[in-house]
């Protein structure tokens, strides 16, 4: 893990499902077939990157932390004035520290792992505002956390 500053904000266009940690399982890899079945990456206008992002956010307990309901947002980073296609919804990385958790060996079947050894950390003053997998075209993929301004390595 280390921390990097985001220093603008990142907006997302992709398909939206509202989902909470108990249906997690369940409903997260549906959501990612239908990414793929419906080519979604090749229907969002105005792609800034061939990187794709999961966005967590629009948290039941936004700032408090991510129990309840929750959005997860799959698409690509666009330009803020993108208007956002019928069907698809939009998502902000608001600017930020955020600590950066490579998952191991850019596995995809690894990041459902990553992701719980992030949320056992207590000693990182995370948002819940807008967590987020970055998918990498050279198969990186990193989960990035939220800090509160103030966070350091």
């Amino acid at each position: 893990m280390h921390i990097v500053q985001q220093d603008s904000a990142i907006r997302i266009i992709g398909i939206e499902l509202r989902t909470s940690n108990d249906e997690a399982m369940q409903s997260i890899p549906q959501h990612w077939q239908r990414f793929t079945e419906e080519t979604v990456l090749e229907r969002i206008p105005g792609k800034l990157s061939g990187e794709v992002y999961a966005v967590y956010t629009h948290f039941e307990n936004a700032g408090v932390n991510n129990q309840g309901i929750y959005s997860l947002i799959i698409g690509a980073p666009v330009s803020s004035a993108q208007a956002v296609p019928p069907g698809m919804a939009h998502a902000v990385l608001p600017a930020s520290p955020r600590a950066v958790f490579p998952v191991p060996q850019g596995r995809f079947d690894q990041v459902g792992p990553a992701w719980l050894d992030v949320w056992q950390r207590d000693d990182l003053p995370k948002t819940f505002i807008a967590e987020c997998e970055r998918y990498s075209a050279d198969g990186q993929i990193d989960i990035l956390i939220g800090l509160r301004h103030g966070a350091s390595a």
